[in-house]
């Protein structure tokens, strides 16, 4: 059995598993080689390839705005803030003007503040402020996946989004009365294909990470954050 599992060892087409697993214990010879084998093998798991991305092959991509210039499509915004500096608020009225299919700030294609002007001919880059306003156009209202960790869906956020004037019926809310939800959840992403939404709030971020990662070590948020990027990517 020894010899035969060894000599398999080399068929690149035996699953990985196989190698791991069902390595043999013989004697003498032979359960020196296997312990080579297998630590070559170890070192191909945990050592991954080099690949290098030339940046000459990198295409430009366009960035698409939510809120010019705040919040970005396909990335992760945070909103920073202390206690009952209306964070949440601000949220949720993002959220009615999302699913109402209307600008979030009022549109002035003739005024950008953020622009520099010029003081001799007193003329503004007109290019961001069109950008601005072309970029807060939404073709038809849109879905929208809301957590909370701190308030009570039916006594808080109902009320709080219809007073903004919401429409809950493009407002969705990941269940997760039997199985708290983490950025890590498989859910996440199931949920954003199912309702095709733009947008997707965990507020806070915190009551997201999970009982075993902690905050204040940056090699536990990391990964998480890594994977919520490449999510919102997609």
């Amino acid at each position: 059995m020894a010899d035969s599992v060894y000599h398999e060892l080399n068929d690149t087409t035996i699953p990985e598993y196989l190698f791991i697993r069902d390595l043999p214990g013989g004697a003498g010879g032979d359960d020196e080689i296997n312990m080579n084998e297998k630590n070559k093998i170890e070192n191909c798991r945990t050592e991954p390839k080099l690949k290098l991305i030339n940046m000459d092959s990198v295409e430009v991509e366009q960035i698409e705005w939510l809120l010019y210039p705040f919040i970005p499509y396909g990335k992760v915004t945070i909103i920073q803030g202390d206690p009952g500096e209306g964070k949440t608020t601000m949220v949720l009225q993002i959220i009615a003007k999302l699913t109402r299919g209307e600008p979030i700030l009022p549109v002035d294609s003739t005024k950008d503040k953020r622009t520099n002007i010029d003081s001799e001919g007193g003329t503004v880059d007109t290019e961001n402020a069109e950008n601005n306003a072309l970029l807060q156009q939404l073709e038809a209202p849109v879905n929208v996946i809301y957590q909370t960790a701190e308030d009570g869906l039916g006594d808080t956020i109902k009320t709080r989004l219809l007073a903004a004037g919401a429409d809950c019926t493009k407002v969705m809310v990941i269940d997760d009365s039997e199985q708290p939800l983490t950025m890590a959840d498989v859910r996440l992403e199931e949920a954003i294909i199912q309702t095709k939404a733009r947008m997707v709030v965990l507020d806070p971020i915190q009551g997201f990470l999970g009982a075993e990662v902690d905050m204040h070590r940056a090699n536990e948020i990391r990964p998480l954050m890594k994977r919520i990027a490449v999510l919102a990517e997609k």
